[in-house]
């Protein structure tokens, strides 16, 4: 039996702003569009919050949130693992939920190697 590959993970410096979000709005989602306003940054939001567009890529769930990323950004990524991070500092346009803690998030990028690559959990696409 293969083990299958998230796309998807998070530093514990990430889960910990999640917690406190998680706290205050409830159950959360993020979105990582490929504008030039919001940035290629994800952007966190109250479950909701925000819509993804027509075949935008959900690529897995971070405690059970959704984290969705634009449809023309995951083609050119969807070769990659995401791990969402934290820093200190004010996001894109400051609508994410975690600018009021002085934190933006990031995500850091690896390649999947040919192996992780053929095992990966699929993505859901929004309709």
């Amino acid at each position: 039996m293969e083990t299958t590959i998230s796309r998807l993970s998070a530093t514990e410096k990430a889960l910990d702003v999640i917690y406190q979000l998680e706290d205050k709005y409830g159950a959360l989602m993020f979105y990582q569009a490929g504008g030039c306003c919001e940035g290629t940054q994800p952007q966190c939001f109250e479950k909701g919050g925000f819509f993804p567009r027509m075949n935008d890529a959900m690529i897995g769930t971070i405690n059970d949130h959704e984290f969705w990323i634009d449809r023309d950004l995951f083609e050119y990524w969807k070769y990659s693992h995401f791990t969402l991070d934290v820093t200190d500092g004010f996001g894109p346009g400051g609508f994410s939920l975690e600018t009021p803690l002085g934190k933006t998030f990031k995500v850091h990028y690896r390649l999947f190697t040919k192996e992780e690559y053929e095992n990966l959990e699929p993505v859901k696409r929004s309709e």
